[in-house]
This record gives structure tokens, C-alpha cells and sequence, in this order.
């Protein structure tokens, strides 16, 4: 049986990713929060972790044996990558799937308006940083740039070649 780690666990990505795996699949979770003690757990499926990604002991502990690591913050995102790549290097952990954002690649549909250039816009400068760090690591990633969520059908694509098991997708409502 999978293990995985959610990073971001009580967010609304988190709560949706975490709800999804349960009811698909086997893998038993371990949820990785600051406020995991808000978490109701399946107790034979479940663990809930309370911490901080920028905590290396406390990050080490949770990623230790997991099959995956599922990311899902807002912040300094950057800095977070930075922690969560080190403790996977450092606990043997390959497979890292990544939320960032739309537009980190410049790729906003133009009916949205222009894409601005991510490295001189506020919003856009951390995830791009973490998308560059992820990038350059040896990890098997998947960053994934959703430009909104909803509750009807999901449209993706793959946006970028996959190179050794590694892919980047962009998340699109259907037109």
C-alpha cells in the first residue's frame, strides 16, 4: 500500500486532493499541517502531522517513508520548495507532485489578458522561483499551474514535454 504526505493538508487544495485520494484509491495519508488539529481523520487511513515546512526536523519526520509528497501553500513558496526538496534529497523521497500558478510561464490565454513577465511581478516572482528550484532538482515532479477551481469537469493539459517522468500541467475550465 502507497503512503503519501500532504503538505497543506487543511487548505482548500489539500481538503480536495485528500478527499479525492480516499475515495479512489488505497494510499494511506499522512496530513502535514499548522492546524492539523482541526482535521477529522479516518483513523485507519490517516495521520495528522502539525508543523511547519520551514521546520526541518519537524519536515523530515513527516516525509520519512512516504511513496509521494502532494504540495499545496500559499506564502513564501520559494523558501517551502527549498525545505521540501532538501528533506525529500535528505529522507530519499523521489515522487513530488506541486501546486503553483497560471502564468508562471508566461502561458495565460490571451483572452485573459496579457501574461506578465514572472520574475518582475509580485504574485507571479515565488512560484516561479519554486517552479525553477523543482526544476533543477533530480526529483520525478509534476507542477501543476491551475488558473481557477471549481466544481465541473476538469480540463488539462500537458504543457510542456515530459522528460524522465516529469511533467507540468496547466488546469483550464472547458471552453
Amino acid at each position: 500500500m502507497k503512503k503519501g504526505l500532504i503538505i497543506g493538508a487543511t487548505g482548500s487544495i489539500g481538503s480536495a486532493v485528500r478527499k479525492i485520494l480516499l475515495a479512489k484509491t488505497d494510499v494511506q495519508l499522512t496530513l502535514y499541517s499548522r492546524r492539523a488539529d482541526r482535521l477529522k481523520l479516518i483513523v485507519d487511513r490517516e495521520t495528522a502531522v502539525a508543523g511547519s515546512v520551514t521546520d526541518d526536523d519537524q519536515l523530515d519526520q513527516a516525509i520519512k517513508g512516504q511513496d509521494f509528497v502532494f504540495v499545496a501553500l500559499s506564502g513564501d513558496m520559494d523558501s517551502f520548495a527549498a525545505h521540501i526538496i532538501s528533506a525529500m534529497e535528505r529522507n530519499g523521497i523521489q515522487r513530488l507532485i506541486f501546486i503553483t500558478t497560471m502564468g508562471i510561464y508566461q502561458e495565460i490565454p490571451a483572452w485573459l489578458g496579457d501574461s506578465p513577465e514572472p520574475y518582475h511581478n509580485p504574485i507571479l516572482k515565488s512560484f516561479r522561483q519554486a517552479a525553477d528550484r523543482i526544476e533543477q532538482s533530480d526529483l520525478n515532479y509534476t507542477i501543476i499551474r491551475p488558473g481557477w477551481y471549481n466544481n465541473g469537469p476538469i480540463n488539462y493539459e500537458i504543457t510542456q514535454p515530459a522528460l524522465d517522468n516529469r511533467a507540468s500541467v496547466g488546469i483550464n475550465t472547458p471552453e
